[in-house]
């Protein structure tokens, strides 16, 4: 799953820990305090770039500097208090700078033109852009992050759309033997391939947020466009209506953990609820019927905690978004060449993906089920590296 975050107010708080799905052990080389990361800028803009490296670690939030030194935030009152400046000169247009990042659970965010406006609450917790909100301060400044984790077993760091899709950007490290792994670059003009279908596609047009100067800075995720009334709230009950009756007559077999494909779960529907049993017959967990922002944003009606309940809830939450419940009573589907494919599916997910160079993106916070998210990881990581994108044309592959 996608780095999770706890919400103050309306905005996030960055608490920054690995999904299940992603179980490290420990590496035989020691993975030093900090390693290097190349920020490279090939946006073809001329805005000055900022760059905040933010996260946990030793259950402190706090910034990171430009030569890795952690720096926990301070404490604040109830009400939300302007954050310290932690921001990073970023490289300007053709040109890169290297930073040393630390072992943190967190974001690496970049913004153009403007400086990120952070803010701290309580004991030190962060307060951060939440744009759906159309009264956050950042709403009108191009930015977007990648989120990392560096620690004793290695570096993960993938790119995210969850919450939405914006300035064009790759990831990428090198590991000790010199492989150079990366994700995240957009086919050629992928990110107005993205903006124009989602626009044409009814239902879905309303969330783009455009600048003051009337371009798109962004398009919401699903689940925040749910929230602010911008997509119907029942736009997927049709595809779950068929689901309950299909599986009102059919088992539906969840095989959660690829690595144990013995272990199953049986599930049926009795009314509004999906009831699972172990193969002893124990039931292990219902569901309710979900609710669009259920889905769209795999929690609520499917909440996943870190146990098999929360194993069954990922795979429904991706083969709702997915659309694959119905193409085999045994989930989740490998192929993702059948994901998307039904007239009700998550159409942001399905134009992202498409638009990936590699297929991959992480468009809902599990896709990683069956591996399409964009991360990579190493246990033995020397360098890591983030790229600005251009808006258009074709962007040229980290270390291309």
């Amino acid at each position: 799953m996608s780095l999770t975050r706890k919400l103050v107010g309306t905005a996030a708080a960055l608490t920054a820990a690995l999904s299940a799905a992603v179980v490290a052990t420990p590496t035989a080389t020691a993975v030093p305090d900090t390693i290097p990361l190349t920020i490279t800028n090939d946006s073809g803009r001329g805005d000055q770039v900022f760059i905040y490296v933010l996260g946990e670690t030793g259950g402190q939030l706090g910034y990171a500097d430009a030569e890795g030194t952690f720096h926990p935030w301070p404490d604040a009152g109830s009400a939300p208090e302007p954050a310290p400046d932690a921001s990073i000169a970023g490289p300007a247009d053709g040109q890169d700078v290297t930073i040393q990042m630390p072992k943190l659970s967190g974001r690496v965010y970049f913004s153009y033109g403007s400086k990120l406006d952070f803010k701290i609450v309580n004991d030190g917790q962060l307060v951060q852009p939440a744009v759906q909100n159309p009264s956050d301060p950042n709403r009108d400044t191009l930015f977007n992050w990648t989120e990392y984790t560096l620690n004793d077993s290695g570096l993960w760091i993938n790119s995210t759309q969850v919450d939405f899709f914006s300035a064009p950007y790759q990831t990428g490290l090198r590991s000790s033997s010199g492989e150079l792994m990366r994700t995240g670059m957009l086919k050629p003009d992928g990110w107005d391939n993205v903006v124009t279908s989602l626009s044409q596609q009814d239902g879905w047009d309303g969330l783009a947020q455009t600048g003051p100067d009337g371009s798109v800075l962004r398009v919401l995720s699903p689940g925040h466009g749910v929230g602010t009334g911008q997509v119907d709230a029942n736009i997927l009950s049709d595809y779950v209506d068929r689901v309950w009756s299909k599986y009102s007559s059919e088992t539906l077999t969840v095989v959660p953990y690829g690595d144990q494909p013995e272990k199953k779960f049986l599930g049926a529907v009795s009314g509004d609820t999906m009831t699972f049993t172990d193969t002893s017959g124990a039931v292990v967990t219902t569901f309710p019927k979900p609710s669009g922002e259920s889905i769209f944003g795999c929690a609520g009606d499917l909440a996943a905690p870190n146990d098999d309940i929360g194993a069954i809830a990922r795979t429904l939450c991706a083969g709702f978004n997915r659309s694959s419940l119905l193409d085999s009573s045994t989930q989740p589907t490998q192929d993702p060449a059948g994901f998307y494919q039904d007239s009700v599916t998550n159409y942001y997910a399905k134009y992202i993906h498409e638009q990936m160079a590699d297929g991959k993106a992480y468009a809902f916070a599990f896709d990683d089920v069956v591996a399409q998210e964009s991360l990579v990881h190493d246990g033995d990581p020397t360098e890591a590296f983030i790229q600005l994108d251009p808006f258009s044309g074709s962007a040229t592959p980290i270390g291309g």
